[in-house]
């Protein structure tokens, strides 16, 4: 668990994928492996998510592969049977929170509110998705929502409306442990099979980030 979130940490940014068929999942990782951003998060946001991420789990061990868009237990036990590393979800719900604490499987809940923060600090859940970062208010809502809960060692995965123009900024936020984005290979990039256009999407994250 704990090499799992040094990796991503040490990465910054996760690509955030949706996934329309398994035909995609070894193009798909290789092209993010080629752009030296090795983190995927496949959502179940298509009937393929479970085939996808098994397939890499399979055959692109190196990756450190999660899943997203969980919205129950059993999507969440799903992943996890199918090789997921690591979970996010949009929301919070406790049953879910709860399950992947019992697998010792690291996971993201997703947060808008303090309501939100203080439901997962009651199950020890610190490491928290804010979604949708930037429609809530962007940089400035989440300098402002962390800062009663900085003791706590709370820390955020900004997510929803980054991009590579904003995206340095929500990282250099000391509350902020990583970030997800769509952008880096997006729904149109994959379907298309444009490997090379995720590739360089991910190096230009890189020349951004320095």
């Amino acid at each position: 668990m704990d090499n799992v979130l040094t990796e991503i940490g040490r990465h910054r940014v996760i690509p955030v994928v949706e996934a329309p068929n398994v035909e995609v999942s070894l193009p798909l990782a290789d092209a993010l492996i080629q752009g030296e951003l090795p983190v995927i998060e496949v959502t179940f946001r298509t009937r393929a998510a479970r085939e996808v991420i098994s397939r890499i789990a399979r055959e692109r061990p190196e990756m450190i592969l999660g899943a997203g868009t969980i919205l129950s237990v059993e999507e969440l036990v799903a992943a996890w049977d199918n090789g997921a590393k690591f979970g996010v979800a949009p929301g919070f719900n406790p049953d879910v929170v709860a399950k992947a604490a019992e697998l010792g499987m690291p996971f993201m809940p997703g947060v808008a509110t303090p309501t939100d923060i203080e439901s997962a600090l009651r199950l020890d859940c610190k490491l928290l998705k804010l979604f949708p970062a930037e429609a809530l208010g962007g940089v400035a809502y989440l300098r402002a929502i962390a800062a009663p809960y900085r003791h706590r060692g709370v820390k955020f995965m900004p997510s929803g409306g980054l991009n590579i123009s904003n995206v340095a900024s929500w990282l250099a936020m000391d509350c902020v442990f990583c970030a997800g984005g769509t952008w880096i290979a997006g729904k149109d990039a994959v379907s298309a099979g444009r490997w090379d256009e995720i590739t360089e999407n991910c190096r230009a994250l890189k020349k951004v980030l320095g």
